[in-house]
């Protein structure tokens, strides 16, 4: 950023620890304590404009590097919301600069406008509040974030995706569950003219880089763990208290795909049985017996539930088991997490509602066929034998989104209408690609109605014709 040369800063533009220090300043305070006189800017994206002309008094500008660029850092402003529990949550992605689909291709990751810009962040966390000026909006952490190395060499990989698929032409094919921690999210509103691209005389939509809501979900968790007063800086890290999945050393020699690929491998055409007697373990009377060593192959025996590990949450990544019977039919629907209410009240848009972000995360589905043999488990149970198949990452396809969108539209207006029941909702009986029902054990469960009392609860589901289908043609 540039500052008017007759200002004095209140900080020392050339030490980062200075502005730092300033930026607590904010912490649970707004901008017009600041500014009593100021007039709002309009626009998205201006409350950043605000909070650097009005609280770190710098002149706009649109140039591209770091907004402090002695220091080589980013602000940025991220918004909060709290769930009906009073929990703070992250709203959405932080987005860190356009895609110039034209140029970015042909830079390399330390050359990027993401490395350079958003290597380190001075990130202004808020309180989203519509109903209030901008100039009102309370801020509640100031933290310094430096991306943590082992960040970076799974952010490098995504980077790496995204612009290859520039360089051959194919941005238009471009989602956010390609990657892991770094997205290409979509911007602008539906209708929007499409970008020229390069090698390719296919529109493109336009993108931006973004860390993804999970990333930033898990970094939320941090800074309320460790802050003080609302401030934090990850310089001096703290031990993560998640699991982790992989070593650095790991991810400087291979890609995260070809990490968990990998351990899958050698038990390929083995039986349930034979993997137990490889992994020296006894067979699980569980019925979550696949899973369980899925779960076993891809941590290693060192984590107890893989979709818990700080890199599944981080980058929203799901492993998730399908069986196949003999006779090619799957043996259940695939079930996701219960439908929060409130907050399909609350979104107004479908990019930025949970389901959105749940459906263009990226899957690893470790598929079991049925065997001729019979398993006989510790309980004496007998049952049919599954011997794994393979493994395989999978995101959903653009049109399937938008049967997707169809089905969040129908979901939101039957709650929007108080209609929270299934004779309202997708049924699986609809032929559809997904349905809304109970997940069995918790069929009698109850939760808040944003519309007040109590509504039942209901889960998302893929349709297990759906799910036979993405295994049969495009895995």
């Amino acid at each position: 950023m540039l500052h008017d040369k007759t200002a004095t800063l209140p900080y020392n533009e050339k030490d980062i620890s200075s502005i730092f220090n300033y930026s607590k300043k904010l912490v649970n305070k707004c901008l017009r304590d600041f500014a009593p006189n100021a007039k709002e800017y309009k626009g998205k994206g201006s409350l950043g404009q605000l909070v650097e002309a009005l609280f770190f008094k710098y002149t706009l500008n649109s140039r591209q590097e770091a907004d402090f660029s002695f220091v080589h850092a980013e602000l940025k402003c991220s918004p909060l919301k709290k769930s009906v529990k009073e929990e703070l949550l992250i709203k959405e992605r932080l987005v860190c600069s356009m895609i110039n689909y034209t140029t970015d291709w042909n830079k390399s990751f330390e050359e990027s406008h993401f490395y350079q810009k958003c290597l380190i962040m001075l990130i202004m966390f808020y309180l989203h509040d519509s109903s209030v000026s901008k100039l009102d909006l309370q801020f509640l952490f100031a933290v310094l974030w430096k991306i943590p190395e082992k960040d970076l060499l799974i952010i490098r990989k995504d980077y790496e995706t995204i612009t290859t698929k520039i360089r051959n032409g194919l941005a238009h094919t471009l989602s956010e569950g390609d990657t892991m921690y770094l997205g290409a999210c979509r911007k602008g509103q539906k209708g929007d003219s499409l970008m020229a691209q390069h090698n390719n005389n296919v529109g493109a939509p336009r993108r931006a880089w973004s860390l993804k809501t999970a990333y930033m979900r898990i970094l939320l968790e941090e800074v309320k763990k460790y802050n003080k007063h609302g401030v934090y800086c990850n310089y001096t890290l703290h031990k993560s208290t998640k699991e982790a999945l992989f070593s650095e050393e790991e991810l400087r020699e291979n890609s995260v795909d070809e990490i968990l690929l990998g351990r899958f491998k050698k038990y390929f055409g083995k039986t349930y049985r034979q993997i137990c007697n490889m992994l020296n373990i006894e067979p699980s009377i569980s019925k979550s017996k696949y899973f369980i060593i899925s779960n076993l192959i891809a941590g290693r025996g060192k984590v107890s539930n893989v979709n818990r590990t700080e890199e599944f949450e981080k980058s929203g990544l799901t492993m998730k088991t399908i069986r196949i019977k003999k006779s090619g039919t799957i043996k259940e629907a695939m079930s996701f997490e219960n439908i929060d209410y409130q907050e399909i009240f609350d979104c107004v848009e479908w990019t930025d509602s949970r389901l959105y972000e749940l459906f263009t995360s990226r899957f690893l589905f470790v598929i079991f066929r049925e065997t001729d043999n019979m398993l006989q488990l510790p309980n004496g149970t007998i049952e049919p034998e599954y011997k794994l198949e393979k493994a395989a990452f999978w995101t959903m396809p653009q049109e399937d989104l938008i049967v997707a969108q169809e089905y969040w539209n129908n979901i939101r207006q039957n709650v929007l209408c108080d209609r929270i029941a299934p004779q309202y909702f997708w049924s699986a009986k609809d032929d559809q690609l997904f349905h809304v029902r109970p997940k069995a054990r918790v069929a009698e469960n109850m939760t808040k109605n944003p519309n007040g009392g109590m509504a039942k609860k209901y889960c998302y589901w893929f349709n297990q014709k759906y799910v036979k289908n993405i295994i049969e043609n495009e895995l």
